[in-house]
């Protein structure tokens, strides 16, 4: 990825295209999806639209009865069982779907946790950053040889502007040094789910596996259920009312960026790009801009390699 890659293609699609907009005319039937956190928010949107282009989707879930529940009467779609935040789940389910001999199309890591309460998880790392970023990390190593068997496969990182928040503080990942902030662990574990993307593109696209990362936009979901009412007023993002801010999406137009990235014959031959409104977000200076582009610490490749680095050794696994 260049910073000249990371700009506007005009794709038609913008702000408020919805995961069903950038679907039409694609055919997925035969394509086998796994969606995480598909069971709420915008996950389950786009797993109804993947579903409804043809795609066969699995939801692995913390919570399985729970997603069960939710995704009943949607045809195409299974569930598995699988905790982000414990790599023996994630060894568990990833074995299983190998063992199961289906390539895998696409991956959408698309579940995550926002600004909770410090927690401690595994080996006594930050929850934020183990949940969003490790997690997903030993997910798709993994699931490597399933991304490889489908000839031609998509990785999605779900990230967020929230990257802007904090680069990768390397010294101190899991703040055992300094004091714990909600908003900047999560501006780091977002930052890293972009800067997964762009080092397993580099890898991947030589066994036909690409990757992107993409900001989904504000959507009111679950995710928020840390936040007090007031801090969300503070932030501008609902009034007094409870009226939400215009610039929020639906969650169908929140789910649309990160199936648009999993599909669209746009990014054919495209990867380790940093996606919003389904359409590749332009390079911004920090301070910029809050709400829109990608900071060049969430693209760069000498720390999206030393991330990688840092994943390896915290879940003894790599890939390609």
């Amino acid at each position: 990825m260049t910073a000249e890659q990371q700009a506007s293609m005009g794709t038609g699609f913008g702000h408020r295209s919805t995961a069903a907009d950038v679907l039409k005319g694609i055919n997925l039937t035969g394509k086998n999806v796994i969606v995480t956190g598909g069971y709420s928010g915008i996950g389950i949107e786009a797993v109804k639209a993947l579903v409804a282009a043809g795609a066969h989707v699995t939801v692995p879930a913390r919570r399985p009865d729970k997603a069960r529940e939710e995704l009943a009467g949607i045809p195409g779609v299974e569930v598995g069982e699988l905790d982000l935040a414990d790599l023996n789940s994630v060894k568990t389910f990833a074995d299983s779907y190998v063992a199961s001999g289906k390539p895998l199309h696409i991956l959408i890591n698309n579940a995550a946790i926002m600004a909770n309460p410090e927690t401690r998880v595994g080996p006594n790392w930050e929850s934020q950053f183990a949940t969003n970023h490790l997690g997903h990390f030993a997910l798709t190593a993994g699931l490597t040889p399933a991304l490889k068997a489908a000839n031609g496969s998509r990785v999605v990182s779900v990230s967020s502007t929230g990257h802007k928040l904090s680069p990768i503080v390397f010294e101190d990942i899991h703040y055992t040094s300094r004091p714990y902030q909600k908003w900047t662990a999560y501006g780091q574990a977002k930052t890293a789910n972009s800067l997964f993307a762009v080092e397993l593109d580099r890898r991947g696209q030589a066994h036909g596996v690409r990757a992107f990362a993409v900001h989904p936009g504000g959507i009111m979901t679950e995710l928020q259920r840390h936040l007090p009412r007031e801090e969300m007023i503070a932030f501008g993002w609902i009034d007094d009312t409870g009226k939400l801010n215009e610039r929020f999406k639906t969650v169908e137009q929140g789910a649309a960026t990160e199936t648009w990235a999993a599909t669209s014959p746009q990014l054919n031959g495209k990867g380790g790009l940093y996606c919003e409104d389904c359409d590749v977000a332009k390079l911004t200076q920090p301070g910029e801009s809050r709400i829109a582009g990608v900071d060049s610490h969430a693209v760069d490749a000498d720390a999206a390699r030393k991330l990688w680095q840092v994943s390896v050794a915290s879940t003894g696994l790599d890939m390609f």
